[in-house]
């Protein structure tokens, strides 16, 4: 029997999904080549009402192409909204991620009993180390080290689909790891719903999940999304000890508004981001640093959207991703007084064009460096392709580089969202 597994979200599903596929291989289950399968799996995500609408779509699309199929609904959408995804999902099983670990074994017992199958359990605090493996998909691998988040957004729904904070104690960082570099990865990416609280509850910081992981020897260490409040002076120093660690460092903004941030129910103001960018510039001095920011939050204002424009100015960023505000069911914000959609599409407008503004500027002053280079792919005849430690996308130009490589460029010019490079 074939299986079919989509991800949708974020890197911590495809970290799921790497185990759910390895439950079912190690059932005698074999991946699908075609889109054809006995087992259609979705691991969805419900971090905006398009994400379940996506979710939606994607579980109607594989009972259409299956119609004979095991159909399978697990993750977000489940554990957030159990009543809705049990009774109007289109799926045989459906599981929250308080059992996702269980996915393969639910398969089996369908199999044998055909009776559909709900389970959406209260989450634990214990790490589920049998939910996740790397993601070994990308030439980057990724670790999931972290789940869960205490910090109750007033416009997200994450403590209700992931449940608080929790960590991978840091041997099993160090053994996944290893596997990773054993199987030819140069670069781990740590990944978590709230990476900057790993450990908290262990008596650790990030720091020292990202010690354990250069434990393994990995030329590469990057960290994903971080909250700016839990970079304190010491946790800079001692992320700056952690040998092979990337100076990129994605700090979650949300808005340049101090009213937004409060209402949003942020931990730090714009005094206190500004502080954690220049202490990371002056410890890391080729750092980039990129963002994600909400535009059209409830009640924002002209003179805080305009506040927020000039923030991204200063902080100059190498990267902003922008989100036009979605409710979200379930959420504080979702009861606030909305801001005019209208408004709201026109400031993502305007805010995406200064993000490609900043991108081009910090674009412009990385040519006539010298920067490693991590290969991901030959993507034509004329270049290769890949990020240098700080994140910024190279075009090789000359012969194909093999994927995995590690090679030194000078960075010669750039283009509309990447830089060229030649080799040394």
């Amino acid at each position: 029997m074939t299986f079919e597994i989509v991800t949708l979200g974020c890197k911590l599903n495809f970290c799921e999904s790497a185990a759910i596929e390895k439950q079912l291989i190690d059932q005698g289950f074999t991946p699908s080549e075609n889109g054809q399968a006995d087992i259609c799996v979705v691991n969805s995500c419900a971090v905006t009402a398009a994400a379940v609408s996506k979710t939606r779509h994607a579980l109607s699309k594989l009972r259409r192409e299956n119609p004979n199929a095991v159909t399978v609904l697990c993750g977000c959408f489940p554990q957030s909204f159990p009543e809705e995804a049990g009774l109007n999902a289109d799926a045989d099983i459906v599981v929250g991620n308080s059992d996702k670990s269980r996915t393969g074994q639910l398969v089996a017992e369908y199999l044998k009993h055909g009776t559909k199958t709900v389970k959406v359990n209260p989450i634990t605090r214990e790490f589920d180390e049998n939910a996740s493996v790397p993601d070994e998909d990308r030439t980057r691998a990724f670790i999931k080290i972290q789940d869960g988040c205490d910090r109750f957004c007033t416009y997200c729904i994450i403590p209700t689909a992931r449940g608080r904070t929790r960590s991978l104690a840091p041997e099993k960082i160090t053994e996944q790891a290893v596997r990773c570099v054993r199987n030819g990865h140069k670069e781990i990416v740590l990944t978590g719903i709230n990476l900057s609280c790993y450990g908290q509850e262990l008596g650790l910081s990030l720091a020292d999940g990202a010690a354990a992981a250069a434990r393994s020897g990995v030329e590469r260490i990057r960290l994903s999304s971080l909250e700016p409040e839990m970079l304190t002076d010491e946790e800079i120093a001692k992320l700056k000890t952690v040998k092979g660690l990337c100076p990129h460092f994605h700090l979650s903004l949300q808005s340049g508004s101090d009213t937004v941030l409060k209402r949003m129910n942020r931990r730090y103001d714009t005094e206190t981001y500004r502080s954690v960018a220049e202490k990371l510039r002056k410890t890391f001095p080729d750092c980039s640093l990129t963002t994600d920011i909400i535009v059209g939050f409830p009640g924002e204002t002209e003179e805080e959207f305009g506040q927020t424009m000039d923030f991204i100015s200063e902080i100059k960023f190498a990267k902003i991703h922008v989100f036009p505000y979605s409710i979200r069911k379930g959420t504080v914000a979702a009861e606030m007084v909305q801001t005019d959609p209208v408004a709201r599409a026109k400031r993502a407008e305007i805010l995406n064009e200064a993000a490609k503004r900043l991108e081009t500027e910090f674009l412009s002053s990385q040519k006539n460096t010298v920067q490693t280079v991590l290969v991901e792919k030959p993507q034509s005849k004329e270049y290769s392709f890949g990020f240098t430690e700080n994140y910024t996308p190279v075009r090789i130009y000359g012969k194909p580089i093999e994927r995995h490589t590690l090679t030194k460029v000078i960075i010669s010019g750039f283009g509309r969202g990447f830089c060229e490079g030649k080799l040394l």
